[in-house]
C-alpha cells in the first residue's frame, strides 16, 4: 500500500526532471544553452529533441529566418541643400546566436542597434548625393529634344543619364551597414528605400512652382491658339471679299447682258411697228397717272399732238 503512492511520486518527480532537461529546437529556431547568464557550449541550430542540465540550464531562442526593420521618417538635406523626408526598410538575420546573445541580447536591442547604424548610413549617403541620383534609377532617360520643343524643362535641371541611380545608391547603403553588422552576430541582407519625398514647406513651394510653370505653359498654349485664330479669321475674310467681289462682278456682267438684250428686243420690237411701239408707250403712261389725274400739256408739245392724233383717228 505504502510503495504505490511512493512510486507515482517518484514517477512525477522522474518525468519533471525529464522535462527539466530536454528541449525542442523548431525548424525556424536556434538556440543557446544559458547557465547562471553565460552560454554555455555552442548553438544548437539542429532541429529536434535536445537535452540540458535540469533547474540549472536554461535555452534561450532566436529565429533563425528573416527579420524585418522599419526605420524613422528622417529629414535630410542633399548634397544640392535640398531637404527630403527618407523612409528606409531593411531584412535582417541572427547569423552568429552566440555573438548576438552578448552584444545585443535580444530582437529589441539588435533593432536598436541596427536603427544607429543604417540611419548614419543613410545620412551620409543622401547629404553626399544630389537629388537627381537618388529618385532616378541608373537606366533613366529622357528625349530632352521633345520637352525642349514643348518648353517644358527649365534650366537648373540635369538631363543627363545618374551616374549611379537609387539602386546603387541602396547598394552602397547596405554594403557601409553590413560592415558593422557581423560584431553584432547579424547578417544584413538588404536595405531599401521606401519613399522619398520634400519636406511639407518645401513641397509646397515646388508645388506652386509646378503651378506657375503649368499656367505659364497654358498661357503660351492660349496666347498661339489666339494668333492662330486671328489668322484664320483674317484668312477667312480675305477670301470672303474675293468672293464678294467675284460675286458683284458675275452679277454685273449678267445684268449687263440682260440690259443689252433687252435692249436688243425693244430696238427690235421699235423697228417691227414704230407706229404700234409709241401707242403701246403712250397707254404705259397711261397706266402711270392714275384715275384722278390732270394733265396740263402744251399744246405745242409732241406728246399733246401724238394723243390729240391717236384722239381725232
Amino acid at each position: 500500500m505504502i510503495r504505490t503512492p511512493l512510486l507515482i511520486v517518484l514517477a512525477i518527480v522522474l518525468a519533471f526532471v525529464i522535462g527539466s532537461a530536454t528541449f525542442v529546437i523548431d525548424e525556424a529556431e536556434q538556440g543557446i544553452i544559458v547557465q547562471f547568464g553565460e552560454p554555455i557550449g555552442t548553438p544548437v541550430t539542429e532541429p529536434g529533441l535536445h537535452w540540458k542540465l535540469p533547474f540549472i540550464q536554461e535555452v534561450r531562442r532566436f529565429d533563425k529566418r528573416l527579420l524585418g526593420w522599419d526605420g524613422d521618417i528622417s529629414q535630410i538635406p542633399t548634397l544640392g541643400r535640398e531637404f527630403v523626408i527618407v523612409d528606409t526598410t531593411a531584412r535582417w538575420r541572427i547569423h552568429d546566436p552566440l555573438r548576438f546573445l552578448r552584444s545585443v541580447r535580444d530582437e529589441a536591442g539588435a533593432r536598436t542597434r541596427i536603427d544607429d547604424i543604417i540611419d548614419s548610413v543613410v545620412r551620409d549617403i543622401i547629404s553626399g548625393t544630389t537629388l537627381e541620383e537618388i529618385v532616378r534609377s541608373r537606366d533613366w532617360q529622357v528625349d530632352a529634344d521633345a520637352i525642349e520643343e514643348e518648353d517644358l524643362i527649365r534650366d537648373d535641371v540635369d538631363l543627363n543619364k545618374p551616374k549611379k541611380g537609387r539602386e546603387q545608391l541602396e547598394k552602397d547603403m547596405l554594403a557601409a551597414a553590413a560592415e558593422r553588422m557581423p560584431e553584432l552576430g547579424i547578417e544584413l541582407v538588404d536595405v531599401r528605400i521606401k519613399r522619398i519625398n520634400y519636406i511639407e514647406s518645401v513641397r509646397r513651394q515646388v508645388e506652386s512652382r509646378m503651378v506657375a510653370e503649368r499656367q505659364s505653359i497654358a498661357e503660351r498654349f492660349r496666347s498661339e491658339g489666339q494668333g492662330r485664330s486671328q489668322e484664320i479669321l483674317g484668312q477667312m475674310e480675305r477670301e470672303l471679299r474675293t468672293i464678294s467681289s467675284e460675286a458683284e462682278r458675275r452679277a454685273a456682267e449678267i445684268r449687263g447682258k440682260a440690259d443689252g438684250e433687252a435692249t436688243r428686243i425693244y430696238g427690235e420690237a421699235y423697228g417691227a411697228d414704230p407706229e404700234f411701239y409709241a401707242f403701246f408707250r403712250t397707254l404705259e403712261s397711261y397706266r402711270a397717272m392714275g384715275s384722278n389725274t390732270t394733265l396740263m400739256l402744251d399744246a405745242e408739245s409732241e406728246y399733246f399732238r401724238y394723243l390729240d392724233s391717236t384722239r381725232r383717228r
